[in-house]
Order: structure tokens, then C-alpha cells, then sequence
């Protein structure tokens, strides 16, 4: 079944839940109204439809080969590519100055829950460079600047980001690549990198790797990393391509899913290297660019959530099996109809719509920071990034197997699609910090150290929004019952854990998956419940009924049906850490 983008819920997202009111006040963003951005995503999203959702089976059929060194990717990737490029789509969000479009990051989220369902092996790529021109843009030399961007900015060049050894893996502190300084200021760096998605191919003319490695009076630990760029192909001064440079490609790995992404294993043998900043602070220019990547991966589940949805969606209006159990009708009639299937398939929509709008949100609060000095914005940008990446990555498993579930048997079977989507989803609680070291992120990082204001901000932003859904409708004071009820499951929470970590740090870190599930199903909730009185606004102006109905459905039943959740996860921290911590795994 082919790919149809949810361009309308998408514009949805963005006009009414991602601070649009006060994103399109940004100078950056003045020649950008809605309507505009509305056009762009459109073409856009009419581009992955038609060109790149085709890819996805056939790539996950002949993945990318490997062969003495060379990584060749499908041909119909390499002609959807050049049509990308052409096209310039790798520009949507990136300066103008440097050939970018400047498009706000909440029509790039937009863009990448698009391309990354129509096809997440081809979306990857793109994704990476995006983060590599991140980095560059906030931490890169003048000159640098000057010889990098205009070509990532134009999809001619990728970007890769080389952190993993085989020692080290979410532990960088043990990178053990070496960066030697050469007498004309370059360095030669040597030593083994692994899972590097699109490490090697033949896409783009050149590769831009960026390179977690150690000088030689390096400090020991993850402070003593420094961050360079290592072309694949050097760069001559007049921005034209020199001699390849010394990074091989030894291997890529055969992987669960995205299979025609190219997972490769690079070895640098005194690579010439350029040093970006200053030496040992490489962890933390690199930070920009994994966290724009892990905001991407949670938007990745959301891509898989709604491609996933979609094809059960049709094979459970087409598949006709068994009689209603109301007795209604004499022969068999489609799945849809039966309150199981309904039940799967709600779950599915709410937690893609939901993990939509958390999504929006974080993207709209990612442009307010980054363009103007707003310390609450970026405060809060910072505890939803986790959230985003966490609970839309663990989600989507859940809502592909749900996928191969209503499939029955056929969903075991390749030839459906939808044991696909498992696969490939499987990665994503996985790459870029797995879900354990999101969640102690958010309570380490952005909940501990600041005593839990944010997170208090957060809760008191839930509440406004309570009291708005108190003054509406039945069913909006039914979502408003909810949401205080979860809310108050996170406060809780909260309190607990703040307290606790004072006394027993264990126990409290025992609780931080089931902490970041919590807020991430709160999270969801608020904004599909903002996006309810929204849609109540719209619909008593009379416009688009059905669509508007549907928003208000699908927040309810996220509120009677998910937010529930958040009980459990209250009492699974408070109530779950010695059980957990007392446990025995003998020889």
C-alpha cells in the first residue's frame, strides 16, 4: 500500500502546537508565513511519496553491498538521491547564506517524520548531514565554515559522525583514536570507528566525517577528546576534490533493519584531520550534534509509528474474517469492525498523533532558543529532547508490532511490509543513547541539576491547560480528569525521586526509564489535549469537521486509555527499586 503523508495534521502541529505564535516573530523566520511553509511541505511530502516510499522494500531487499572496500547502494537510491539533491531538499532548514532555504526547525521536523517514513534507510543519511552541519554552523572555524557547509547545505557532500569503537561504546570516555599534531597544523589521526551509518557509498562526491579522537597529552576520560573533520576526499583550497584520504571502509554490518543503510566500519590510518575549536573539548561540540540527531530519531519513530499505522490501517479495512459478536450482520465482515482491531489501531494513531505533537512542540521551542536570548525556552527544549527521542523511539516498536499484529499470520510474512517496520523500528531505543541513557539524562542532567524547576514548569504548564479543558466541553473535561490524574502521578514522581537521590542514588536511577515514560506519556497527553480545544475552536467556526471530530477522539481516547499508564510507571519507581536492585543472577 502506498505511503500517504499526513500533511493536514502535520500543518495541524504546527500552527497550533509548536509556539508558531511566537516562532514566526523570529527576524530569522520573516519571510516565512504559514502558507508558505505549508507550499514547501506539500512539494515535499508529494516528492516522498512518489520517489522515495517505493525504495523501502526493495532497499531492505538488496541492501547496500560491500565489495573490496566500496559501498554501493541500490540504483534506484542513487537516482531518488540525485533527484534530492537536485531539488535541494537537504536545504529546507539551513542558512540562507550558505544555500539554505531557512525554513523554521519545526517544518525540518516536519520534513523528517516525511522522508524517514516513506523510507527510514534513505531518510538517514540526510539526517546525519543535517546534524554535521549543526556542528559546524555553532562550532566550526571561519574558513572551515567557508570550505564544508555550502556543499552539505547542498546534499553534495554528506556528513557521518564518528564516535563508537569497538571499546567504546556509550562509554566515550574510553575512545582510544588517536590525533597526533603535524608540523603544518593538520593531524593525523589513526584508529578503528564502528556503526557508522552511511560511513561509505557512493550517494555523494564526498564524505564529511566527524571524528571523536585523543591528542597525545590528552586528560584521561571523555574530557580529554577533541573533534575533527576528516574529509574522505581532501579539500583543495579552491573548494575543489584532491586525493582520497587515508579512511577505509573494511566493513559494513548485516543488520535486523534499515538494511540499505550502510553500517560501516571505518579504520583511519594517519588520516589528515582537521581539529574543529579548541583540543579536549570535542564531547561537547559533538553534544550538538547528537542531540539535533537524537530529536531526529524520536521524530524517526513517529515516521515508522505512522507508516506502520497506515498499512494496518488498509489491510484491516480490506481483510474481511468472522462475524461481529453483536450479532448485527449474518456473514463475515472486515476487521475494522471488530473492538479488538479498533482498540489496536486507536492505540496506534494516538501514540503517533501524540508523539507528533510532543515532537512540534520541542522543535518550535528548539527555533525560540536558538534565535533569541530565552533561557525558559531553552531550558525546556533540553527536558523534552529526551522525552522526544525516548518515548516516540520505545513507542514505536510497540505500535509496529501492533501493526504485525492486526496483519495476523501475514504480518509475519515479509511479503506484507509490516514485519518491516518491527525490524526496522528495533534500532531506535538503540542508536544515538539508547532509551536507559536518555532517561538518565533527564533525571541527572536536567532534572537534578536544576532541583526540578523545569520539570516543575512543565507540570504548572499542564495544569493551565486543565483549567481550559474544565470550561469545555464533556468530553474535554474528560481529557482535563485525565491529565490531572497523570499529572499528579509526575509530581509525585518527581518529588520521590528528588528526594531519594539525596539518599540512595540507585534507587532513584532504578526509576529513570519508567520516570521518562511517565513524562513522555504525560507529555503526549498535553499536547493532543491542546490540539483537542484547538480543534473545538475550529470546529464551532465551522471548519473541517470531520478532521477536527477526529482530533477530539483521538485525544480522548489517549486520556481514558494511555495516560492511565502513568499510574503504573508512579508505582513501578516509588514501590520498584529494591525488587530490582536486591535481584540475583548466579552463574
Amino acid at each position: 500500500m502506498s505511503y500517504q503523508p499526513p500533511v493536514k495534521d502535520l500543518m495541524f502541529c504546527i500552527e497550533h502546537l509548536s509556539h508558531w505564535e511566537n516562532v514566526s516573530t523570529l527576524a530569522v523566520y520573516a519571510d516565512h508565513d504559514l502558507t508558505d511553509i505549508g507550499a514547501a511541505l506539500e512539494g515535499f511530502a508529494q516528492f516522498c511519496a512518489e520517489q522515495i516510499a517505493p525504495l523501502s522494500q526493495i532497499g531492505d531487499t538488496l541492501g547496500a553491498r560491500y565489495d573490496n572496500g566500496r559501498v554501493t547502494m541500490p540504483e534506484a537510491d542513487a537516482q531518488a538521491y540525485a533527484q534530492f539533491v537536485e531539488m535541494g531538499w537537504q536545504a529546507m532548514t539551513h542558512p540562507v547564506e550558505y544555500g539554505g532555504f531557512g525554513l523554521p526547525r519545526v517544518v525540518g521536523a516536519a520534513a523528517v517524520e516525511v522522508l524517514n517514513a516513506a523510507d527510514m534507510s534513505f531518510g538517514l543519511c540526510p539526517l546525519l548531514t543535517d546534524g554535521a552541519i549543526e556542528a559546524l554552523l555553532l562550532t566550526g572555524s571561519d574558513e572551515q565554515k567557508a570550505t564544508y557547509l555550502e556543499p552539505l547545505v547542498a546534499g553534495r557532500w554528506s556528513g557521518t559522525m564518528n564516535l563508537t569503537e569497538p571499546q567504546a561504546g556509550s562509554d566515550l570516555g574510553r575512545v582510544s583514536t588517536k590525533a597526533t599534531r603535524r608540523e603544518d597544523g593538520t593531524y593525523g589521526v589513526s584508529g578503528t570507528k564502528i556503526f557508522i551509518t552511511y560511513g561509505a557509498h557512493d550517494l555523494t562526491e564526498n564524505i564529511i566525517h566527524l571524528v571523536l579522537a585523543r591528542t597525545p597529552e590528552a586528560p584521561a576520560g571523555p574530557k580529554g577528546l577533541s573533534l575533527f573533520i576528516v574529509p574522505q576526499k581532501l579539500v583543495e583550497p579552491d573548494g575543489t576534490l584532491g586525493a582520497e584520504n587515508a579512511v577505509n571502509c573494511v566493513s559494513i554490518e548485516h543488520k535486523l533493519g534499515v538494511r540499505a543503510s550502510p553500517t560501516a566500519v571505518l579504520e583511519y590510518d594517519d588520516a589528515t584531520g582537521f581539529l574543529i575549536g579548541e583540543e579536549n573539548r570535542g564531547l561537547e561540540y559533538m553534544f550538538i550534534m547528537m542531540n539535533a540527531a537524537r530529536f531526529s530519531v524520536g521524530v524517526q519513530g513517529i515516521a515508522i509509528s505512522e507508516r506502520a499505522y497506515q498499512r494496518a490501517l488498509s489491510y484491516a479495512r480490506e481483510r474481511v474474517q468472522s462475524r461481529p459478536v453483536n450479532g448485527q450482520a449474518r456473514d463475515a465482515v472486515a476487521i475494522i469492525e471488530h473492538p479488538d482491531v479498533r482498540r489496536m489501531l486507536m492505540r496506534m494513531r494516538c501514540l503517533t498523533e501524540g508523539g507528533r505533537a510532543m515532537a512540534a512542540a520541542t522543535a518550535g521551542l528548539l527555533d525560540i532558543a536558538h534565535h533569541r536570548d530565552d533561557p525558559e525556552a531553552a531550558a525546556m527544549a533540553e527536558f523534552m529532547v529526551p522525552l522526544v527521542k525516548g518515548f516516540c523511539s520505545e513507542r514505536a516498536v510497540e505500535v509496529a508490532s501492533l501493526g504485525v499484529q492486526i496483519h495476523g499470520g501475514m504480518g509475519f510474512i515479509e511479503e506484507t511490509g509490516a514485519a518491516q517496520h518491527y525490524r526496522d523500528a528495533r534500532i531506535l531505543p538503540i542508536y544515538e543513547g539508547t532509551t536507559a541513557i536518555q532517561a538518565n539524562d533527564l533525571l541527572g542532567r536536567k532534572v537534578m541539576r536544576d532541583g526540578g524547576e523545569t520539570a516543575r514548569r512543565f507540570a504548572a504548564r499542564i495544569a493551565e491547560t486543565e483549567a481550559k479543558l474544565a470550561l469545555g466541553s464533556a468530553n474535554a473535561q474528560a481529557i482535563g480528569q485525565s491529565l490531572a490524574q497523570a499529572r499528579g502521578s509526575f509530581e509525585g514522581a518527581l518529588n520521590w525521586l528528588l528526594e531519594t537521590s539525596r539518599k540512595d542514588i540507585d534507587a532513584a536511577f532504578a526509576g529513570s526509564v519508567p520516570f521518562l515514560m511517565l513524562a513522555g506519556t504525560l507529555a503526549a497527553g498535553w499536547k493532543l489535549a491542546k490540539g483537542a480545544l484547538a480543534a473545538q475552536t475550529a470546529l464551532d467556526a465551522g471548519q473541517d469537521a470531520p478532521f477536527m471530530t477526529r482530533k477530539i477522539a483521538t485525544a480522548l481516547f489517549f486520556a481514558e486509555h494511555i495516560l492511565p499508564d502513568c499510574a503504573a510507571e508512579h508505582a513501578r519507581i516509588l514501590h520498584g527499586a529494591r525488587s530490582l536492585l536486591d535481584a540475583d543472577f548466579p552463574d
